[in-house]
């Protein structure tokens, strides 16, 4: 199978550690040698691509996640191919444990040099019936959780005059996503926020980036419904998903040497949809086919 075509397999969605342990890279493998990052949301589909990637190309990657289980089930997968991978369960949503987080692995490892924020989350519903409590858990993850993890790790660096360079996942917020307007405004949010950043901390030589991906085919998709999850490829005009290692590739470029004069960017991996089409998480109402309300 070619790697940019679309997996078809109708019994699962996105990438086994498997494949992602073989998946063929653009990358060379010393890449990122001897590099250390930290990546929330390491045992979610793209975060798993992400983690796998970084570890192939040299790094030592330390994941974070809520869920000790998935997370040793994922470095176990990565140590056994004689790759470095640590993880740590720690909830973003708490600064008193994000700072908890970095101070133990700068105790560990003596150094960061990169952070991956991919932790994240939301719901398809219709804005107009979002409880306080569900824009709350999705805010607090999306938009609050990353900013928790970007200070501490800026102000590490800070204090111990090292360089450093974050990579925030996000979304496309350019064009048509409909039916999750809370993470559209956490992602936003997200956005604004490193653009502003990476100026203010260029003097701390910490660079601040985003990747905003399209339809990347994951077992996140499961949340959608199986109509919702078939139209996606037709979002973008090369009229296919992507997969979870375009993003991770995205992320390798941004946070390696290859992305050393880049700051305050947001690279999206979309297939083009920016410019063209439209998502529908809810489905599409029958009001904008023509159909009536």
């Amino acid at each position: 199978m070619a790697d940019n075509q679309t997996l078809e397999r109708p019994d699962r969605l996105g990438l086994t550690n498997d494949e992602l342990a073989v998946h063929r890279t653009v990358f060379a493998s010393d890449a990122l040698k001897d590099m250390v990052v930290v990546l929330s949301g390491g045992a979610g589909g793209i975060g798993r691509a992400i983690a796998w990637l970084f570890a192939r190309l040299g790094a030592h990657i330390v994941v974070v996640g809520r869920n000790q289980e998935r997370l040793n089930t994922l470095v176990s997968n990565v140590t056994g191919r004689k790759l470095k991978a640590s993880a740590y369960a720690a909830d973003i949503r708490d600064p008193d444990a994000v700072k908890a987080l970095f101070d133990s692995v700068w105790k560990t490892h003596g150094r960061v040099d990169g952070l991956i924020n991919s932790a994240g989350g939301q719901f398809p519903q219709p804005a107009i019936d979002f409880s306080v409590k569900g824009w709350n858990a999705v805010i607090n993850t999306n938009l609050n959780g990353t900013w928790y993890m970007m200070q501490a790790a800026a102000q590490q660096w800070r204090d111990n005059k090292y360089p450093g360079s974050i990579v925030n996942i996000v979304v496309v917020t350019t064009h048509g996503l409909y039916g999750i307007a809370h993470t559209i405004a956490a992602r936003t949010g997200v956005i604004g926020l490193s653009r502003s950043v990476a100026v203010e901390w260029a003097p701390l030589n910490i660079r601040v980036n985003c990747v905003a991906p399209g339809a990347i085919e994951t077992e996140g998709w499961n949340v959608y419904t199986p109509e919702a999850r078939a139209a996606y490829p037709r979002s973008n005009p090369m009229m296919r998903a992507g997969s979870p290692w375009d993003v991770a590739e995205a992320c390798a470029y941004l946070a390696g040497p290859s992305g050393g004069f880049v700051t305050g960017e947001t690279l999206t991996v979309d297939g083009g949809g920016q410019l063209w089409g439209e998502t529908w998480t809810t489905g599409k109402p029958p009001y904008f086919s023509g159909g009536g309300s």
